[in-house]
């Protein structure tokens, strides 16, 4: 399989140098961060909202290694928010956080983690919105979900990301739903051990399915995050039957892929959201996307030979 391959190399310096130093590269990541800076980005933002989606907003960037650049990433996403202020979105556009870039893995990094990212939470709260903390590898989880517990005293609206690969995600589902917390259902785009994770597609795909039930049945939000058609087929029929409205879950696509079904289901009044990054430290987040499907790879791929 290509997937985990490629998830090594979004690890590795050398592929960093070689790919961020080909040609074509910035044409095909264009397709998926629209921008690098907050100026470039809030047209796209204006663009899409006009067209009936709704956003969630992520400055991209992880290789953190000291405090002053965790610090630095907190005040790009409070520069984000004054700029949200603006545009007088509420909901529309929010924002998803990874606390690896807010410095979960530095010494003390839980807490420090924590402090960085309440004043941005604080913040969106002040202008309607709300943020989102996205999962990352399954060492940090218990992190993650400590902090997701500790923002929702003050900040209920907050919310959180689940990967259905992973063994341990249908009990963290059932907690979960029954808190009535905002809850985003992944597949999951890290390179996980057999130990904790499924390995197989058709298994992850029967996990994701499980554990959306346990979402749909529950008393929370979900936010059903895939590109598949038939798994969102699946998400419309479970919410049928759970008795929810079309304002009670949402769908959840990136930037880039499939954007004429982000249009289709707005169009029959599902809400929306495109995850919508931008930034300059873009090459682990490329490299995910590469990852989860094949076709984005063959993209990339075919624009290397015939642009390269």
């Amino acid at each position: 399989m290509l997937g985990p391959v490629i998830l090594a190399a979004s690890r590795s310096d050398r592929m960093r140098r070689l790919i961020s130093a080909a040609p074509v590269t910035k044409q095909v990541v264009d397709r998926f961060i629209p921008g690098e800076t907050v100026d470039e980005v809030v047209p796209i933002v204006q663009d899409l909202t006009a067209k009936g989606l709704e956003l969630t907003m992520d400055v991209v960037g992880e290789d953190i290694t000291t405090p002053e650049q965790a610090a630095a990433a907190r005040d790009a996403y409070l520069t984000l928010v004054e700029r949200l202020k603006d545009l007088e979105l509420g909901t529309r556009a929010e924002m998803s956080i990874k606390l690896s870039m807010f410095g979960q893995a530095l010494e003390g990094g839980h807490e420090l983690a924590l402090a960085n990212v309440r004043p941005v939470v604080e913040a969106a709260a002040a202008i309607g919105t709300t943020v989102t903390l996205d999962a990352e590898d399954h060492t940090t989880l218990d992190s993650m979900f400590a902090i997701h517990e500790e923002l929702r005293k003050d900040f209920p609206g907050t919310g959180c990301v689940i990967q259905a690969y992973l063994f341990r995600t249908e009990s963290d589902a059932r907690r979960l739903a029954e808190a009535g917390s905002r809850v985003r259902l992944v597949k999951g785009a890290y390179k996980e051990p057999a130990e904790v994770a499924y390995q197989q597609k058709h298994e992850i795909d029967k996990a994701y399915v499980r554990i959306l039930r346990i979402l749909m049945e529950g008393s929370g939000y979900p936010m059903v995050g895939s590109h598949d058609p038939r798994l969102i087929s699946i998400a419309q029929e479970l919410a049928r039957r759970a008795g929810r409205k079309l304002d009670e879950y949402e769908f959840q696509m990136l930037y880039g892929i499939r954007s004429e079904e982000h249009l289709r289901l707005a169009a029959e009044g599902h809400r929306m959201r495109v995850y919508t990054a931008y930034g300059t430290d873009w090459y682990g987040y490329f490299m995910r996307r590469l990852a989860e499907k094949p076709a984005n790879l063959l993209f990339f791929a075919r624009s290397t030979l015939t642009k390269g």
